[in-house]
Order: C-alpha cells, then structure tokens, then sequence
C-alpha cells in the first residue's frame, strides 16, 4: 500500500526529530570526514530556496561507470542497468557481488558522486542509445535533489518515458539528514528529502511499470537505525546499512 502524504511527513519529521536532536554535537563536525560526504557536501554555505543549500558542481567527482562490454553483456542476459550517485558509488560494487551471488543477474552501473537525477537520466538516454536497454532499470538517485527538490518530478517522467511501458523501473527513495549540519538545515533536509519520496509514490500512481523501494520508510520504521545503519546521515554504514540497503535493492529486483 502506498503511504498517504500525511504518514510520509508525520514518519519523516519523527525521523528528522530524532537526528536534530544531536545536532548540538554534530553542527561544528566537518565536512570532510570522508571522500562521499565530501562529495555530497559540496554544497554552498547559504540555505539556498529550500533550506538545504544549493548544490555545486559534480562533474569532477568521483563516479563508477561499467565497461561497454558490460553493459552489453548485462543487457545480453536480461541483466540490470544501475544509475545512482555516491551511495552507489560507495554500495554498488557490493550489491553487483551480491546478485550475481544470488542467482547470477549481472549488473552494469553508471554511478556519480553529487550528481542530481538530471544528470542520472542524461546517462540513462546516452546508455539506452549506446547499447539498448534490459528489462529491469535501478534508479538508486534523488539525494542531491534535496537542494531543489520541485525540479525532481520532471526528471522521473523523463526516466519513465526513456524506459517506455514494457521495462519496469525501480527507483530507491530517499533519506537524507545530514549529521555535519546545523539543526534547522537537518530539518530542511528531512523535508525536502519526504518531498521527493512523495514526488515518487506519485508517479507511482500514474505509471504501473514503476517500483518503490522504500529504503526511508526500512530506517523509520525503527529509530536506532537512523543512527546505526547511515554513518553520516545519508551513507549507510559499511557493512551494516550497505547490507540491509542492498537487500532490499536485491529483493525488489528478484521478487
């Protein structure tokens, strides 16, 4: 059953309570605690139109792009094409392992740090021109969106009309509160981040071949994970989260 708008931000500001709640602790932490929250924080000091910030450029950042033969093979064997930003730069390596575990399904992926579903659709039209498409596409994108979150919808429907009705689409929604910032930007994050999931279930509503993988509702249904399973609010945790995000990821896809 898809949430209603109210239980997506009634859960989404308890989650958004519980991580502002450390903020006194977390607000001076730095940025470059790793090379991923660097990634993801480039953006500028103002708060921007939507609380957040406004999002730099991603272009130089670190990304993970299969082969051409890859890709051809993935679409060969009835695989799946990933695009994603830096959690899947960071996860997708283990979540390739992971299928091909499980029952063998290959998987290519096109991967950018910072990057807005923008700029995750361009790379999913330049891969579906290149090599043709598989049956099954995993958009694991959104995070970077929270700077302008109302230019989000529009790039879910570019996605769904490159994909067309006879491919099914499955799109990892968003949690996203960042830990080395201030409380009232955490909470911009929290509501922007529940913005985006709605701009999801309601698309979901107009296309049938559309999948949800509910990676935010997984975190709120127990607050603890918020704190255990993403190390700094956005990524998860290596193994715990990048366990448990990856199988969700592999049981929406086998299921």
């Amino acid at each position: 059953m898809k949430p209603n708008r109210r239980q997506i931000f009634t859960v989404g500001a308890a989650a958004a309570a519980v991580t502002a709640a450390g903020a006194a602790q977390t607000q001076t932490a730095s940025a470059n605690t790793s090379a991923f929250t660097n990634a993801f924080a480039g953006a500028s000091a103002s708060t921007g139109p939507y609380g957040s910030g406004v999002a730099g450029s991603w272009t130089s950042a670190t990304h993970a792009i299969s082969t051409a033969a890859q890709f051809q093979r993935t679409r060969e064997t009835n695989g799946v094409y990933m695009f994603g930003d830096s959690i899947s730069v960071q996860d997708g390596k283990a979540l390739a392992i992971r299928l091909l575990n499980r029952n063998g399904t290959q998987l290519a992926v096109h991967n950018w740090s910072s990057r807005p579903t923008s700029g995750a659709v361009d790379a999913l039209q330049q891969i579906a021109s290149a090599y043709g498409l598989p049956r099954r596409i995993l958009m694991a994108s959104g995070s970077n969106d929270i700077f302008d979150p109302p230019k989000f919808r529009a790039q879910v429907d570019r996605a769904m009309s490159i994909v067309g009705r006879d491919r099914t689409v499955f799109w990892v929604n968003l949690q996203v509160v960042r830990k080395a910032v201030t409380a009232p930007v955490q909470l911009a994050d929290q509501r922007n981040s529940s913005w985006l999931n709605m701009q999801l279930y309601d698309a979901q509503e107009q296309y049938s071949n559309l999948r949800i993988i509910r990676w935010a509702e997984w975190l709120w249904v127990k607050p603890y994970r918020l704190a255990n399973y993403l190390r700094d609010g956005v990524h998860p945790s290596v193994p715990l989260g990048q366990d448990a995000r990856n199988e969700l990821i592999v049981q929406s896809l086998l299921s």
